[in-house]
């Protein structure tokens, strides 16, 4: 399935999740569709997982990417280019990439009146497997801290469980009854479920609006 609904998608959710990866498939996606899409990374938080840091795959695919001026140097200076808020604006397609919690939606909170004349899709990720959203009160909880902040309200749910590079089918099944409680204690439709590309995908049959993604993105230590 293609998850997208409208023109300007935000991806939120909390540290770990599995936001940035989800993002940059996305935008590959929409590139391969023959899409014109830009993915803004305003992940100013985390210097390890950073959209803009794999600007060579994404515009190598013909993603345009706008982040902070000093993503790829070992200056963790958060500093977002003007371009966003014209890139926001514009006609073609958008993916934001947001920096976990409440502290990373700081940043798209700067653009909330912009992002909101958009009337963005936002997209809450939640991973089972992470610390401190492993009951769905606190994955809701942290939810109402990034709309709080950032602003906006989030209008579904992606269920984006893994285990990095142990992720297996059993990983995937055992996290949909988190993933169905944390969309219905949000009052959100469960837009998706990710699932790697390298598994096999009887696991079409068994969930709804499967989603296979690349894991692209890897701490430096991986």
């Amino acid at each position: 399935m293609f998850p997208l609904e409208r023109r300007v998608t935000v991806v939120c959710g909390h540290y770990g999740t599995g936001k940035t990866n989800l993002s940059i498939n996305l935008a590959l996606d929409c590139a391969r569709h023959g899409e014109d899409v830009t993915l803004v990374d305003l992940d100013v938080v985390n210097p390890y997982f950073r959209s803009a840091d794999y600007a060579d795959v994404l515009t190598e695919n013909g993603v345009r990417v706008v982040g902070p001026n000093f993503a790829n140097t070992n200056l963790d200076t958060p500093s977002l280019p003007g371009a966003v808020r014209n890139v926001i604006a514009e006609g073609s397609r958008v993916i934001v990439d947001v920096g976990g919690d409440d502290a990373g939606a700081t940043a798209l909170g700067v653009y909330s009146r912009t992002l909101a004349d958009a009337d963005p899709d936002v997209i809450y990720v939640v991973n089972r497997y992470r610390s401190m959203t492993t009951h769905a009160e606190e994955a809701v909880q942290i939810l109402r801290e990034i709309e709080a902040t950032s602003h906006l309200r989030a209008t579904c749910v992606a269920n984006n469980s893994h285990l990095k590079q142990d992720t297996s089918e059993d990983t995937v099944l055992d996290s949909m009854g988190f993933a169905e409680e944390v969309a219905s204690a949000s009052g959100l439709p469960l837009r998706f479920t990710t699932a790697p590309r390298s598994l096999d995908f009887s696991i079409l049959n068994k969930i709804p609006n499967i989603y296979p993604v690349d894991v692209l993105v890897r701490a430096p230590w991986e």
